[in-house]
């Protein structure tokens, strides 16, 4: 046992495991499996270590299989929903993590774990050892002691006998009796009827126990109270038996192995990489005081700083008699279009580094940017000598910016991070060297800092940075050999060489380009939008009959609980709901929460793009310069930022209010946008080879309309909107794994209608659940999935399906129950071909404007579609090269289709 006066906290694991489970968003590892529940209860863990220090750490799980209570009340926990699958398949993985993290486990079969809570309770009460149980289950309340107490760490509250009193008006040794009055629904805890926590603490505060309540309940006021108290004896004695814990288990405890300290660092830092958990590794790291020293490593370098005529010039021919070099910039902004150069730096051999200094705080020495463009420039423009890096992107718009058009790139090592683990969350070169080469890299905050203090990084000492910039061209170098084995190694060489690096071209031509904003245009949408936000504001006013604070979800909450009487539909660690989902629920019982969505929407598209626009205009070219970037979507996708106008809404009438400020570059020009039709649903007509779906493409039938006809047997020409509506569900939402409940909580249908939509879709289309049984038994087997051109995505998780092709058009409501990883894979296929598609068209279009010697210019990415800024004379000719080019991209069983649009503004397009 650990000494009077230690500290120990025992988490009882599945509350909390729940509690991250539902609060933190979809996560999922490299490989595709979830991990949000695995990275919530690790960052508390780590939470609990580094905040409150304790002397020891133990943790709890729930044995599988019933308990002792289900023999006495088999219904117990009855009424509890079937846990989620992607939370299922999360419990190992965070045993794992505990043990690797040197907490004991604690279990004992036929027990619960609040069981084994309460005896680490006892122990620790009459060693005179504080412990906090750290739980969210309320049944723990009866532990409380002077040593016992509960800890809250959502809150970061500790729950004791005075909290207890305040909040229940009891004693710790009244809870169990308070609870066998009250019952528990939760737990399917029967209690006394009409007995609710006030009746209940007025009926203790009187009779003192429930033995005592029980005894005399014939002096109880109110007949029906007083009948249900003498009727229901048995049923809160035996709710006593069921709330009750049992502090007296045979339960052998480790006291040694439960002090905090003794992690098995080579564990963690392997979970952590099999779970995408770059941030935790490097706590666990500091916890273990375990940083890697740069110069522990096999890392020899000789960099050198370049600030004479006569270095640069002997640097220039050095360069210019290499076959490949590694390049990297230093600037003062991190967004490449604003960013001025403050250095320059080059890799030739391993070690071999320079940096070249163009500004510096005053008085230090530097080359003029002049000078270096003129002896530089030639060697950067020069396609023959081969220019690699990490995000040469950036770099491209930098130099461009500074009158270099960098040519010959043929490696960034970010790309072929990426390409070779997709699920990875951050591909940077820290983490690139740490990965490969085992060295840890200079971070950049160790030169200009964080926060307030932060200094550009032209205010830094030349001699301060020379070595970090030297070496963000060496990594690249070094890394180069590696990462091309492995792309080769894996069969995505050619992927990397002939789309994702030549596509940096293309790209950073894009962001250099930039779309013209009208900020006038934005100004009137604002006001409009304001107008509607406060008529929206009074109409709830009125509604309500009173003020409240729209953006207050506790207020809210109230309105709609309280004063409304609406039932609340799902509760967060707050109280009652009220997101977006839950407020679409409950507009069909009352009009209030349909006012609600429409006065949040109004109000995140004038702060997210009506306002925010104007202040993302470059001054100098009045345009908007979004970044797309290749490495943040596991799917192959192209995500864009900075803004992201990937979220405008394409059907409402507001989004189109919006794109309508995107405008041509200058008068007698025109928008053009070239989209993709229906190309995941012509995809999977090509990977299904299904029958009747390809032949409605090569008919060119709107397959929508064609589906609702087929599901529910009516001709062509008799399919309503809504039954096109609900085929365009099931089209975009079955064959990615949809259930009868989703489709039926997205159509307002009942589950049974959704569930006989889904089956019928598979019996019509029975091609494309064959093709979703052999993509997740090619998953299942070799572990991962591959898009048309060969990108490939490892995901684990995937079971082998035990449903035989060709079974799935009997009764059965829901024929594919699929996981998050099989949906996972499923999309993969699908919309990573897409994805593949769309960057096949953007490298074929920039090739024939080029060849063709146009002066239109690319200019905005936007999931299957292509926008262009043109002159208005050259719209008929790149109307033609446009579909010819991105019809021409791939040979599929399905055609491809191009809708063409043109006008002033995006809109009209």
């Amino acid at each position: 046992m650990l000494p009077a006066g230690s500290t120990v906290y025992v988490v009882d694991a599945y509350s909390l495991i729940f509690q991250v489970f539902h609060a933190i968003p979809e996560m999922t590892s490299p490989r595709g499996e979830p991990v949000n529940a695995v990275f919530g209860f690790t960052k508390d863990l780590l939470k609990l270590i580094e905040d409150k220090r304790p002397d020891a750490i133990l943790c709890a799980f729930d044995p599988p299989g019933d308990t002792f209570r289900h023999d006495l009340y088999p219904v117990y926990k009855g009424e509890r929903s079937e846990t989620p699958i992607e939370l299922r398949s999360q419990f190992p993985k965070i045993e794992e993590v505990v043990r690797a993290l040197g907490v004991p486990v604690l279990s004992v079969p036929r027990y619960e774990a609040d069981d084994v809570l309460a005896t680490v309770a006892r122990l620790c009460d009459e060693a005179q050892v504080t412990c906090r149980l750290v739980t969210g289950d309320k049944d723990s309340r009866q532990l409380i002691t002077d040593h016992v107490s509960v800890y809250n760490i959502r809150k970061d509250l500790v729950y004791d006998a005075v909290a207890l009193y305040a909040d229940w008006g009891i004693r710790p040794d009244q809870v169990v009796d308070f609870q066998a009055l009250v019952g528990d629904k939760i737990d399917n805890v029967p209690g006394v009827p009409l007995i609710g926590p006030k009746i209940a603490k007025e009926l203790l505060d009187e009779f003192g126990t429930l033995d005592g309540v029980l005894d005399n309940a014939e002096r109880v006021k109110g007949a029906k109270r007083k009948q249900n108290l003498m009727e229901g004896r048995e049923q809160a004695l035996l709710s006593r038996q069921l709330v009750r814990l049992h502090q007296h288990m045979d339960l052998e405890i480790d006291w040694q192995a439960a002090r905090v300290g003794e992690f098995d660092h080579e564990r963690l830092a392997e979970l952590c990489a099999d779970f995408g958990f770059r941030s935790i590794a490097e706590r666990v790291a500091g916890l273990a005081g375990r940083g890697t020293d740069p110069d522990a490593s096999d890392w020899e370098s000789a960099y050198e700083t370049i600030d004479t005529p006569a270095a640069l010039a002997e640097l220039a021919t050095t360069l210019a008699g290499c076959e490949t070099i590694s390049i990297d910039t230093e600037t003062t902004s991190v967004n490449p279009r604003e960013a001025e150069l403050v250095g320059l730096s080059f890799a030739w051999a391993e070690g071999e580094a320079a940096y070249v200094p163009v500004r510096a705080p005053a008085g230090e020495r530097v080359l003029p940017l002049a000078d270096v463009i003129a002896a530089l420039g030639p060697i950067l423009e020069d396609a023959t000598v081969h220019k690699i890096g990490q995000n040469l992107k950036y770099d491209m718009i930098v130099l461009r910016g500074a009158g270099v058009t960098l040519r010959g790139l043929v490696f960034d090592t970010m790309i072929a991070s990426y390409l070779l683990d997709a699920g990875e969350r951050t591909h940077n070169l820290d983490v690139l060297a740490q990965r490969y080469l085992g060295h840890t890299t200079t971070k950049i905050s160790e030169l200009i800092g964080k926060g307030k203090s932060q200094k550009r990084m032209d205010e830094v000492p030349v001699a301060a940075i020379a070595d970090y910039a030297a070496e963000d061209a060496d990594v690249p170098l070094r890394l180069w050999p590696l990462l091309h084995e492995r792309l080769d190694h894996d069969g995505l060489l050619t992927l990397a060489d002939d789309l994702e690096t030549p596509l940096v071209d293309v790209l950073a031509e894009m962001e250099w380009n930039g779309v013209r904003v009208d900020v006038e245009r934005l100004g009137q949408l604002s006001a409009d939008f304001g107008d509607k936000l406060q008529a929206l504001a009074e109409e709830i006013e009125e509604l309500v009959g009173h003020p409240f604070n729209l953006a207050s979800p506790k207020q809210l909450a109230e309105v709609l609980f309280q004063e409304i009487g609406l039932k609340p539909i799902r509760r967060t660690k707050t109280g009652p709901s009220t997101d977006a989902a839950v407020l679409e629920e409950l507009a069909s019982q009352h009009p209030l929460p349909k006012l609600i969505v429409e006065h949040r929407q109004y109000a995140k598209l004038r702060g997210t793009y009506v306002d925010a626009l104007p202040l993302l205009v470059n001054p100098q070219t009045g345009r908007v310069h979004c970044s797309f970037n290749q490495v943040v979507a596991a799917t192959g996708r192209l995500s864009c930022s900075d803004p992201n106008l990937q979220n405008i809404p394409i059907r409402t009438e507001e989004g189109r209010q919006i794109r309508s400020a995107f405008t041509a570059s200058e008068p007698g020009w025109k928008l053009l946008a070239a989209d993709y039709s229906q190309i995941e649903l012509r995809v999977l007509a090509h990977f299904s080879q299904d029958d009747t779906l390809c032949q409605a493409f090569a008919e060119g039938q709107d397959i929508h309309t064609l589906v609702a006809s087929q599901v529910n047997g009516v001709p062509l020409e008799e399919v309503t909107s809504e039954m096109r509506r609900g085929a365009k569900a099931v089209n975009f939402g079955i064959i990615y794994g949809q259930s009868a409940f989703g489709l039926a909580k997205s159509l307002g249908i009942p589950q049974d209608v959704a569930a006989r939509f889904i089956s019928d879709y598979f019996a019509r289309y029975p091609g494309v659940a064959d093709f979703m049984l052999d993509t997740l038994d090619t998953a299942a087997q070799q572990g991962y999935v591959e898009t048309l051109l060969g990108r490939r995505r490892s995901i684990a998780g995937v079971r082998k399906p035990s449903i035989p092709k060709g079974s799935l058009f009997d009764d059965r409501p829901q024929p594919i129950q699929m996981n998050l990883p099989e949906r996972t894979a499923v999309n993969t296929v699908i919309q990573g071909t897409a994805a593949d598609l769309i960057k096949l068209a953007m490298l074929a279009v920039s090739r024939r404007l080029r060849g063709e010697g146009l002066r239109t210019k690319l200019i905005l990415q936007i999931h299957d579609e292509l926008v262009f800024d043109a002159p208005e004379e050259e719209v008929e000719q790149l109307t033609t090269l446009v579909t010819e080019e991105m019809q021409g991209v791939a040979d599929l069983r399905t055609p491809l289709a191009v809708d063409i649009g043109v006008g002033d503004n995006w809109a009209e397009c």
